[in-house]
């Protein structure tokens, strides 16, 4: 017998369109208006860029790079 787990990888595999993907953002243009206010207030719109950013700060800040 298959585990439900090897069924659902089937079901999955199948059912997607390699390539083709839909975002809600994109289409609505929430990404894009995102991306503008970031590169004019130099204030990334990620948790990861925020986190970058206020590491260097702080790294600076200390003198250590």
């Amino acid at each position: 017998m298959h585990s439900i787990k090897y069924t659902k990888q089937l079901k999955t595999q199948f059912m997607k369109i390699p390539g083709l993907s839909f975002s809600l953002k994109r289409a609505v243009g929430i990404t894009k208006v995102k991306q503008s206010v970031s590169r004019k207030t130099g204030i990334p719109m990620t948790k990861q860029g925020v986190e970058r950013k206020v590491g260097r700060t702080v790294l600076k800040s200390l003198g250590l790079k």
